[in-house]
């Protein structure tokens, strides 16, 4: 079991944190002494979450903050919030996303859902949060990615979906690869203008979480499962193990700029964190640029010119 290191005066974010791999990194986080806002869609569920990781650490420092990510001005509101308090922040963990919708969905500002909720609201958030990361003495943004962005393309003439047939997994596939070239380009710039800013990312393997179910089942008037929870074969791990090589990439010592990390056993989807290779698609920088520039033109998020 991966032990957090002494997070004590730390200031943390972790998006999707009222359940899975998001809560569990709250609850480790705070265990281990930082001060962490759980940023939820449902604040209901967020406090529910809350309180179960105070019955287990009494003295957490918790804060529930809802933001909406397939809402680029719920994203505003969440990052505008927090620069108002003006506490500069130590981590950004981009953990939450939705997983193969059955049918083509959009956000509230037309994105297709999963290029939406995985990618560009992180994407904005992330941004419209670097002045407070950078503000801190070490900062780190570590994303969650997934073994799915292996075989995924990014179709610039067509990120939405709107023109081609609609695959729930070949689009979550395009999401996650998005949030690894993210990753890895937000590593060079930081390289480029000299930040402090360590970004990483992670995939949790195949992790039981309701993540399978929740995407599949939207639309439906009855709960239904993805075609992975139908593969009864391949070996799977518990949100403990899984939520691992997320929290190796906020909180590893030994965590490097663009590292990606997943579990180490089974066909990469079970067992002890280590270094994942990313796919080739990944480190191509003219492509990674090009999704950035995208991104910000989609969602009117800009790296800061200056950094105070």
């Amino acid at each position: 079991m991966y032990e957090v290191p002494d997070q004590s005066g730390k200031f943390a974010v972790v998006t999707g944190a009222n359940s899975g791999t998001g809560k569990e990194t709250a609850r480790r986080l705070a265990g281990a002494g930082a001060r962490v806002v759980l940023g939820v869609r449902t604040v209901a569920k967020g406090e529910q979450a809350r309180d179960e990781i105070l019955a287990q650490h009494p003295h957490a420092q918790l804060e529930v903050r809802r933001i909406d990510l397939a809402d680029l001005a719920s994203v505003q509101e969440f990052a505008d919030g927090l620069v108002a308090d003006g506490k500069p922040l130590d981590l950004l963990v981009n953990n939450a996303g939705v997983m193969a919708p059955p049918t083509r969905m959009t956000t509230a500002d037309g994105f297709e859902l999963q290029m939406g909720s995985n990618y560009l609201g992180p994407f904005a958030l992330t941004v419209r949060l670097l002045p407070l990361l950078l503000a801190a003495e070490a900062p780190r943004v570590a994303t969650m990615s997934s073994g799915t962005a292996n075989f995924g393309r990014i179709h610039f003439d067509d990120l939405q979906w709107e023109h081609r047939r609609y695959s729930p997994m070949f689009s979550y596939a395009q999401s996650k690869l998005a949030n690894l070239m993210f990753t890895v380009h937000l590593a060079a710039v930081a390289a480029e203008r000299g930040w402090h800013l360590l970004s990483t990312g992670a995939h949790p393997g195949y992790t039981r979480t309701n993540l399978q179910t929740a995407g599949a089942s939207l639309g439906r008037d009855k709960p239904a499962r993805s075609w992975l929870n139908r593969i009864d074969f391949l070996p799977s791990q518990e949100v403990e193990q899984g939520a691992e090589p997320l929290l190796y990439a906020a909180t590893g010592p030994d965590a490097v700029a663009g590292g990606y990390y997943g579990p180490g056993g089974r066909f990469g989807l079970v067992g002890p964190t280590t270094t994942a290779r990313p796919p080739r698609r990944a480190l191509d920088a003219a492509a990674n640029a090009r999704l950035w520039a995208e991104s910000e033109q989609l969602t009117s998020a800009a790296l800061p010119t200056s950094v105070a």
